[in-house]
């Protein structure tokens, strides 16, 4: 197995018994492959949640990220809306919404109404991060200071949805009283410290930033305060996975995603050579890119399973968001498949 994350020891249970895995969601990008359109990006999206569904996934999230070509995410409250359109029980929402990015009440009627059309299935992840580069930023007409007003701005937006507006005379419509889920999303102690003091759920982003995970999940437990909103600590941790039915073709998607990671990461706008992206998997910029990939499984379904119990309990994750950075479609649904069958329903049955 290449596996990536530092191995732990199996959960148990209180009666001594292996406990399995905690729930899994799965966070997609949705990822426009090479040759691909937008429009076939948002059709695989709609395909990977209806499969996740199908196999037991407790939610699918969408981030946001703009002036990135590979990535069709950047709209979405409208890609989450399209999503619920086509699935029946799925929690839906944001990994998330970059808050800076937006005003707090427009936030709260894009996500009101969809709770409104979709009641009980949406959630709300926010990050303080812009999601994009400077000059993008200044293109989406927002002050790069405004990550600064990030704990006000989200409990302005909190507000909003419960309808006690903390701004007079001003309300949500939609959203009002919807109080719709909030999650705070970080890859530092900032976030952890802050979902922690306004008691939210708190969602860790090591699927690419895995250095302060520990650091961040112990903070958000030990300062955690009960609110109205969660009477216990919620951490998601995010990882991905590469899962195939042989060793073998695990490595082999494996390879390949590293391989579209330094292209992505590297490539500075143009195609790089299979020569190139060789010399660059061995380069100083090179182990740095692929280091963000720390947090990854990659295997058979029983060696992913095996690994993401003791990653989940050297943490202490009461879920994992995974990833499946495969480039091929096809793949993707199997990896969903695949985690259902041997993953998830291996856990159900521990956990029953």
């Amino acid at each position: 197995m290449h596996d990536q994350t530092t191995t732990h020891p199996p959960t148990t249970s209180p009666d001594g018994g292996e406990a399995g895995t905690p729930p899994l969601s799965l966070l997609d990008l949705a990822m426009v492959r090479p040759g691909a359109s937008t429009a076939d990006a948002l059709r695989e999206s709609v395909e990977l949640a209806r499969t996740a569904q199908a196999q037991g996934f407790e939610r699918v999230w969408y981030a946001e990220h703009h002036n990135m070509p590979s990535i069709a995410s950047s709209a979405t409250a409208v890609l989450v809306a399209h999503v619920a359109a086509h699935t029946e029980t799925i929690r839906l929402g944001a990994g998330g919404v970059m808050l800076p990015n937006h005003s707090p009440l427009v936030v709260a009627e894009q996500f009101g109404m969809l709770a409104e059309l979709h009641p009980g299935r949406i959630d709300l992840g926010l990050g303080r991060a812009p999601g994009t580069d400077h000059r993008t930023l200044q293109a989406l007409r927002r002050d790069p200071s405004a990550s600064e007003r990030f704990p006000e701005d989200v409990l302005e937006l909190q507000a909003y949805l419960r309808g006690d507006s903390r701004i007079p005379g001003v309300q949500a419509y939609p959203g009002t009283d919807t109080d719709v889920p909030l999650f705070i999303l970080g890859s530092s102690a900032f976030g952890a410290q802050l979902a922690a003091r306004l008691g939210l759920g708190y969602a860790f982003a090591s699927h690419f930033a895995p250095q302060m995970l520990e650091h961040a999940a112990r903070l958000y437990r030990e300062h955690f305060e009960p609110s109205e909103a969660l009477a216990a600590p919620h951490l998601i941790v995010a990882a991905n996975v590469v899962v195939a039915e042989t060793e073998q073709e695990a490595a082999r998607q494996w390879e390949a995603v590293r391989r579209a990671r330094i292209r992505m990461m590297l490539g500075r706008g143009r195609e790089l050579t299979e020569a190139e992206v060789d010399v660059l998997l061995d380069s100083p910029a090179g182990e740095q890119v692929l280091e963000m990939l720390r947090c990854t499984a990659v295997g058979t379904p029983e060696q992913v399973r095996e690994h993401l119990t003791g990653f989940a309990r050297g943490v202490q994750a009461d879920e994992l968001i995974l990833t499946v950075p495969v480039p091929d479609h096809a793949a993707r649904l199997r990896s969903l498949e695949l985690l259902g069958e041997h993953v998830i329903g291996a856990g159900s049955d521990a956990r029953g």
